[in-house]
C-alpha cells in the first residue's frame, strides 16, 4: 500500500477557511441584493420615461384640441343666452295684454246717454290689469244708467278675461241737465275701478255675471 504525503495540507486548509469566511459570504449576498435593486431601479426608470412620453403625447393632443373646446364652450354659452332671451321674449309676447280688444269691448257698452271722459290703466306686477274709467251718465235715473254701464262692462270683460271686478270709486249726482233726444235729463258723474286678469277666459272659465235689476 502506497503512502501519500500531502505537503500542501496547511495551505489547502487555509484556502478552504477563507472560502468559508462569513464576511465574504455576506459581501456576496449584499452584492447580489444590490444588483437586484439596480435592476429594479432600471425598470422603474424605464416605466417613468414611458409615462412621461405618454403624458407629453396627451399634452400635445390637448394643446391642439383646447382652442376648439374653448371656442365650442363660448359658442354654447352664447347659444344658451340667446335661447334664454328668446324664451323670455316668447313669454312676453304670449302673455302680453292687447289694449285694442279691451277698448273695443268698452266701446260696445257705451250707450248714447253715456259719455266717457277719461280712461287710465296699467298692468301690475302680478300680471293684473288695473283701469280707471271716468264719465258721466244722463237719464231719468242717472245713477241707474251708470249701474247699467257697469253691468254691461262686467259682462263683456267676463267673456274675455278672468277674475273681473268692477266697482264705483265715485258716483255722484250733478246739478247739470243735458238734453238727450229733445228731453232734458239729470246727470251723474262716475268713476269705475276695473281689475281683472288678462288670461283668456277660455283657459280658466268663470261663471257669467248676473245683472242687477233696477230698483
Amino acid at each position: 500500500m502506497a503512502l501519500h504525503l500531502n505537503l500542501l495540507h496547511e495551505e489547502i486548509s487555509e484556502q478552504r477557511q477563507r472560502q468559508r469566511d462569513p464576511l465574504k459570504i455576506g459581501t456576496m449576498i449584499l452584492v447580489g441584493i444590490g444588483a437586484l435593486f439596480f435592476l429594479y431601479y432600471i425598470w422603474n426608470a424605464y416605466r417613468t420615461l414611458e409615462i412621461k412620453s405618454r403624458l407629453s403625447s396627451v399634452q400635445a393632443e390637448w394643446a391642439k384640441l383646447e382652442p376648439k373646446i374653448l371656442a365650442a364652450q363660448k359658442k354654447s354659452a352664447e347659444l344658451n343666452s340667446t335661447i334664454s332671451t328668446t324664451r323670455v321674449l316668447d313669454d312676453m309676447i304670449a302673455n302680453r295684454f292687447y289694449w285694442g280688444p279691451f277698448l273695443d269691448r268698452i266701446a260696445r257698452c257705451v250707450a248714447p246717454n253715456i259719455q266717457l271722459t277719461g280712461i287710465e290703466g296699467g298692468i301690475g306686477d302680478e300680471k293684473g290689469v288695473h283701469i280707471s274709467i271716468e264719465g258721466v251718465a244722463a237719464g231719468r235715473e242717472p245713477r241707474a244708467a251708470a249701474e247699467d254701464l257697469r253691468q254691461l262692462i262686467l259682462e263683456q270683460l267676463g267673456k274675455a278675461y278672468t277674475d273681473v271686478k268692477i266697482e264705483f270709486k265715485t258716483l255722484e249726482d250733478l246739478e247739470t241737465v243735458v238734453n238727450v233726444a229733445g228731453v232734458n235729463m239729470p246727470m251723474a258723474r262716475f268713476v269705475l275701478a276695473l281689475n281683472f286678469n288678462p288670461q283668456k277666459a277660455s283657459e280658466s272659465p268663470t261663471p257669467a255675471p248676473t245683472r242687477k235689476k233696477k230698483q
